[in-house]
């Protein structure tokens, strides 16, 4: 379920967060306003007493602890704000990438801001800086910005290793939920490689493809971008997405759902590669096979590629490594080395998570027999094709 936004003053969008697209790549829900309540000692009937501990204050916490964590995590975090020229924007998270003043977010975090539009980069001790985007890649949903006339005292996260995740591990989420800024959630990964397609739900947005961590990790409208850490500290994945319930209309029939337990990140490990390239070039590189699949779920179990690709040309483009393996048009592929695919999104994220000149094997189906064929990606370098 997918709400659309509600109204809000100055057509602000509040918190964003990619919403998770099912079988069919529809629009996702937009993160709402500011869709919380803040509770009123409006009853005039209670009284509540805090007894005095001065020891209080003398408390020393774990460094490993989620407090300890926490603690050095959250100066390196920062609170993004997006404004479009006509004043269309909302609120994500970043965090801190190295010490020149780069930040990874999300690419729809940014978006609003992406053609002469503000950003703004708020610190956890309230100091706020102009940024500029540097490099920003649609289809992983991962941009970098930079701070303008940055201090010299930025802290970069330490960054994980995604791969060697474990469901179970311990997680926890900063972010600004609903605009609350610098909160810490917790939670633990509950699966690897779930294949996930994204959409912020805007007119002009395009899917975006992942093979996600998924935590329980309370993440609401406004944790995009924000640092999945392990128990240690280190980022192991960008909380991107979330799974809504509902059957349309959302909290009170305005808004977005807030979370259900069903988060997603974008593994460190990839995004790392990604931001590398956005600073080094400003543009993303994906890696291909070279061939259209259906984006929808088409009953075949599989990815089943096009008869017809992009634009009205060829499904397999002539020289493409998916030429070379001798795939067809209504070929569909099931397997991308040991992972099953399921359908055409499931095939792009996993491609995804390889770069260009890495040599896959590739099971598909063709008059009900299984065949095998390695094949060496392919780049493409930025967003505009397919």
């Amino acid at each position: 379920a997918y709400q659309q936004p509600a109204p809000k003053p100055r057509s602000r969008r509040g918190g964003l967060i990619a919403a998770v697209l099912v079988a069919a790549l529809v629009a996702g829900g937009l993160g709402g306003g500011l869709g919380y309540t803040l509770a009123r000692n409006d009853d005039g009937g209670s009284t509540t007493v805090a007894a005095s501990d001065a020891g209080a204050s003398q408390v020393k916490r774990d460094p490993n602890s989620i407090a300890g964590v926490a603690a050095k995590a959250l100066p390196s975090t920062v609170t993004i704000e997006a404004e479009s020229t006509n004043g269309q924007g909302g609120t994500g998270t970043g965090f801190v990438f190295d010490t020149q003043g780069h930040i990874v977010t999300n690419n729809h975090v940014v978006a609003d801001a992406v053609d002469g539009g503000k950003l703004t980069a708020t610190f956890p001790d309230g100091r706020k800086y102009d940024a500029e985007i540097i490099g920003h890649a649609q289809g992983y949903d991962v941009a970098v910005i930079k701070l303008k006339n940055a201090p010299s005292d930025l802290k970069p996260l330490a960054l994980g290793d995604s791969d060697k995740v474990a469901v179970g591990d311990e997680t926890i989420a900063i972010g600004a939920p609903f605009g609350l800024s610098n909160t810490v959630t917790t939670g633990i990964i509950s699966a690897k490689n779930r294949p996930v397609a994204s959409s912020d739900g805007s007119g002009d947005s395009k899917a975006s493809y992942m093979s996600a961590l998924q935590t329980d990790a309370s993440i609401n409208p406004g944790n995009s971008g924000g640092p999945l850490l392990d128990a240690r500290g280190a980022v192991i994945g960008i909380n991107s997405a979330i799974q809504s319930s509902g059957s349309g209309g959302g909290l009170g029939g305005s808004g977005q759902s807030g979370s259900i337990g069903l988060g997603f990140a974008i593994p460190i490990n990839q995004a790392k590669y990604v931001a590398q390239q956005l600073i080094k070039t400003g543009k993303p590189v994906y890696a291909k096979i070279g061939a259209s699949v259906a984006t929808s779920q088409d009953g075949s179990g599989g990815a089943t590629i096009s008869d017809q690709g992009a634009g009205g040309g060829a499904a397999v483009e002539p020289g493409s490594p998916a030429a070379k393996a001798g795939l067809k048009p209504g070929d569909v592929i099931i397997k991308l080395d040991d992972t099953v695919v399921d359908s055409g999104p499931t095939l792009i994220g996993e491609i995804w998570t390889h770069k260009p000149g890495d040599t896959v094997k590739i099971t598909f189906k063709r008059d009900g027999k299984e065949h095998t064929v390695d094949v060496t990606l392919a780049s493409r370098i930025g967003d505009s094709a397919s």
